[in-house]
């Protein structure tokens, strides 16, 4: 692992840690074992790191979460979806937990964390529409985009809720899974009666996910 790739990490690790705000380019050298200046040598500031975390984050979006073609096995599409969005939830949390200040103080990163809502919502609209006409789920066309925009709401805000409700405001692993059967609710309310047994598998799967990061 490279320098740069070490800073990266190492901020992803600190931020979910102690939280976005209470780490400093400072901390992240100090954790590293290297000068500010050598920090400053690969990022300009705080919010140069964040942009590069982003573009990881929006990378990993566009990478796992491709359109059902026809044909395809939808079930195990939609698996891989909630394996890769429960990566997604853990690795990043931090972002979701300071979304609004992160932009707010960045102007430059709010117009593409905007951008990329746009074509997100559509990759959301595009994976619904691959589970209805492969018969995983049965949904009515003016629905669609309701269903992406209560997806996209739910993986956005489930953290901070979890958070907010717990006086310590810790995280733990658990929670992102309950967190993942959420998603799966909203899908398998729309689950057609010939894969309602593969919508209960999966919630059995995730249940179970759950109850055994529990009890680590």
């Amino acid at each position: 692992m490279n320098t740069k790739d070490k800073i990266i990490h190492t901020s992803i690790s600190l931020f979910n840690e102690h939280g976005e705000r209470a780490i400093s380019t400072n901390h992240i050298a100090s954790h590293l074992g290297m000068s500010p200046g050598n920090l400053y040598y690969h990022f300009k500031n705080k919010e140069d790191i964040l942009r590069h975390i982003f573009a990881l984050y929006r990378e990993h979006l566009n990478t796992h979460f491709k359109p059902i073609d026809k044909g395809d096995d939808a079930f195990n599409h939609l698996t891989v979806y909630l394996d890769s969005l429960f990566e997604l939830m853990w690795r990043y949390h931090f972002f979701y937990d300071n979304l609004g200040d992160i932009l707010a103080r960045d102007p430059q990163l709010k117009q593409a964390y905007i951008d990329f809502q746009l074509t997100l919502l559509e990759q959301v609209r595009n994976i619904i529409l691959g589970l209805r006409d492969s018969g995983m789920i049965a949904i009515d066309e003016p629905d669609v985009l309701e269903l992406a925009h209560t997806l996209k709401l739910t993986v956005s805000f489930w953290t901070p809720y979890i958070k907010a409700r717990r006086l310590s405001g810790a995280l733990a692993e658990q929670d992102i899974y309950h967190g993942i059967l959420k998603v799966l609710a909203l899908f398998r309310a729309y689950s057609t009666d010939k894969n309602i047994d593969k919508m209960n598998q999966l919630t059995a799967k995730y249940t179970q996910l759950a109850n055994s990061a529990s009890s680590k």
